[in-house]
């Protein structure tokens, strides 16, 4: 299978969202979840009120049955946004979220730069985040 079919069959089963749909929805009652490396936050800023998870942490901070999950990740019903730097690999973050019974996550179409590109909120970089912990003991 090419990463092409990959991505497509991960963004059959979301419901993406738009930068400025996703700030509704974050609005709502939902969280923006931030999976761009941190050089990419330090060079092109960051959004305000996002929980910062790098993408190899990310099953283990948003599942509620994960001794190691952030304090949001209270129930498998959480709506999470998830949202990296062109919408790619967001989607296919979004679905292994998905996958282990996430039900209401989904991603960014275009990433942080269609946020950025719609006049939505950012900070520059080098302001310090909200970070997930990576040690809850």
């Amino acid at each position: 299978m090419s990463v092409d079919r990959l991505l497509a069959g991960a963004r059959s089963g979301l419901l993406r969202l738009k930068p400025h749909d996703a700030a509704e929805a974050v609005r709502a009652g939902g969280f923006l979840v931030d999976t761009r490396p941190e050089y990419q936050r330090r060079a092109d800023g960051d959004i305000p009120g996002a929980i910062v998870v790098e993408r190899n942490h990310l099953e283990w901070r948003l599942d509620p049955r994960s001794g190691s999950r952030v304090p949001e990740a209270a129930h498998e019903r959480v709506h999470w946004i998830v949202i990296c730097d062109e919408g790619y690999s967001s989607s296919l973050a979004a679905a292994s979220l998905r996958a282990i019974g996430l039900v209401n996550a989904t991603d960014v179409v275009g990433g942080f730069q269609e946020w950025r590109a719609a006049g939505l909120p950012v900070t520059p970089g080098g302001v310090r985040p909200r970070l997930a912990p990576y040690d809850l003991r």
